[in-house]
């Protein structure tokens, strides 16, 4: 009898895709189903090779073949994996680091898949989302989960105004280089009592966490390093902590 889909074996199946998260900075979080998953499958589907080759290498799991599935070919990627999946290859997509098609590459192979009842396999791990929410001190019972916000300062602050009485925590990804600027946007429309969390580089060697009100946060952030990767998180407006 084949076994289901959701049955969470450590051999990867014929024809399935198995969505696997990766660590996104210790090592150790790897797990250890994605260490077999990622071992067995035909091919893996990843943003950069040499990322995930290296990846593999230091986590000592068996070279496999790579092919590139990133922003820019992911709509033409997505029609080869999925002839391969249906020829009878198993796939894993990952992504750099953490979750696959969370503001990373995976969602158009995966609805591919769906449209045409092919497997699709969660492989749980490491997400920046999830982790950053678990230790803020948040809501984390309704949360808005927006990814990146556009570049533009303008664009932003609209943004923030219309989700000024929004019933939920909203959570977003952004970069060191505008990680300050999103912060005294938020100060400036949002208020600075408006509770928010700011936190870099989730179980790297400089982590850290910058929870409470906007105008608190932001001084803090202006003395602190901006190298790395950020979530933001902006609570309720009638939440305190």
């Amino acid at each position: 009898m084949a076994e289901s889909p959701s049955n969470p074996s450590l051999h990867a199946q014929p024809g399935h895709l198995y969505v696997v998260a990766t660590p996104i900075g210790n090592l150790a979080d790897i797990t250890e189903r994605a260490r077999a998953i990622l071992g067995g499958v035909d091919l893996i589907a990843c943003e950069d090779t040499r990322t995930t080759g290296m990846l593999l290498a230091r986590l000592g799991i068996p070279a496999r073949p790579l092919s590139p599935y990133h922003d820019h070919n992911e709509t033409v990627a997505a029609d080869q994996l999925l002839a391969l999946l249906q020829a009878g290859k198993s796939i894993a997509v990952v992504s750099d680091a953490g979750t696959p098609a969370l503001s990373d590459p995976g969602f158009r192979i995966v609805r591919a898949c769906r449209k045409a009842s092919v497997p699709v396999v969660p492989i749980p791990g490491a997400s920046a989302l999830a982790a950053v929410l678990s230790a803020s001190g948040l809501p984390s019972n309704r949360v808005y989960f927006v990814g990146f916000l556009p570049p533009k300062s303008a664009a932003r602050m609209t943004f923030f105004e219309q989700h000024r009485d929004f019933p939920a925590t909203l959570a977003l990804y952004e970069s060191c280089h505008r990680i300050d600027k999103a912060v005294a946007e938020i100060n400036a429309v949002l208020g600075p009592d408006r509770v928010i969390c700011v936190a870099k580089e989730i179980s790297k060697l400089h982590e850290a966490f910058w929870v409470g009100p906007a105008r608190e946060v932001e001084a803090a952030l202006a003395k602190a390093s901006r190298k790395g990767e950020f979530v933001l998180l902006v609570a309720p407006s009638d939440f305190t902590l």
